[in-house]
């Protein structure tokens, strides 16, 4: 028997708000220096590395890739 996955922890509205302009911010902040792909990059790897799973992090990758 498998067991059952665990809640996605989500973040609040406003919240969220503040972690899109950090993220602008910083995008911004490597743009500026032309390493934007290097910093999204390892930004990436951080937060699969923080997320602990490979699968939740492709389930992720799948759903910022729809609809670009």
């Amino acid at each position: 028997m498998n067991p059952t996955p665990a809640p996605t922890p989500t973040l609040p509205i406003d919240a969220l708000e503040t972690v899109y302009d950090q993220l602008a911010q910083a995008i911004d902040q490597a743009a500026a220096s032309g390493r934007t792909e290097l910093f999204l990059t390892k930004l990436a790897l951080l937060n699969a590395n923080a997320l602990g799973s490979a699968e939740q992090f492709q389930q992720q990758l799948e759903a910022a890739l729809r609809d670009l």
